[in-house]
């Protein structure tokens, strides 16, 4: 890997309110070809073995496109940052570490490190309606805390940086009616 030019992360998800690592610069950048979704069973940190939680990912999906956050890591951070990024998203390998082409706010492009869910891994959850996503979002809790605090933030700060996700929004309303 060839860090001295610094390397961009993208953010869909808890990345883009609790990324971990320090950033040079920040803005918001779309993926095509995917879609966030609550497509991944968490049984370690928004739930257990007893009781899964959902997780996002990037399910992959034509005609799709997820808007998040682009981070750009110096080249003096680079190698430290994404050693970091592997530790925690690749802890199941439930994820496939992929560079893929961003389009960033700005208008231009960049290839950025992405965390793409494995549709053939053991804890691919994708396909699961909203109201099902809901009742399991509403009751799971892990080591990082309840499944519902990672949507409730995810839905906030989407929000705040003016990212429409209707579906989100719409689970966050049904999670809000179970609790």
């Amino acid at each position: 890997m060839d860090y001295e030019k610094g390397i961009w992360v993208f953010g869909y998800g808890s990345l883009i309110w609790k990324p971990g690592f320090e950033f040079e610069r920040k803005q918001r950048a779309v993926l095509t070809g995917f879609r966030r979704s609550f497509c991944l069973w968490s049984v370690h940190y928004r739930g257990d073995e007893q009781c899964p939680g959902l997780v996002l990912g990037l399910d992959p999906m034509a005609g799709a496109s997820c808007e998040g956050v682009a981070y750009f890591i110096g080249p003096n951070q680079a190698e430290e940052v994404h050693a970091y990024l592997q530790a925690r998203e690749l802890i199941s390998y439930a994820y496939h570490e992929r560079w893929e082409r961003l389009r960033l706010a700005d208008g231009t492009e960049a290839n950025g490190l992405c965390y793409v869910v494995d549709p053939s891994h053991s804890q691919y959850a994708g396909g699961l309606g909203l109201a099902a996503q809901a009742g399991v979002i509403a009751k799971a809790k892990g080591s990082a805390g309840p499944n519902r605090e990672y949507l409730q933030n995810t839905a906030l700060h989407l929000a705040a940086l003016g990212i429409e996700d209707a579906e989100i929004n719409t689970l966050w309303a049904l999670v809000a009616r179970l609790a």
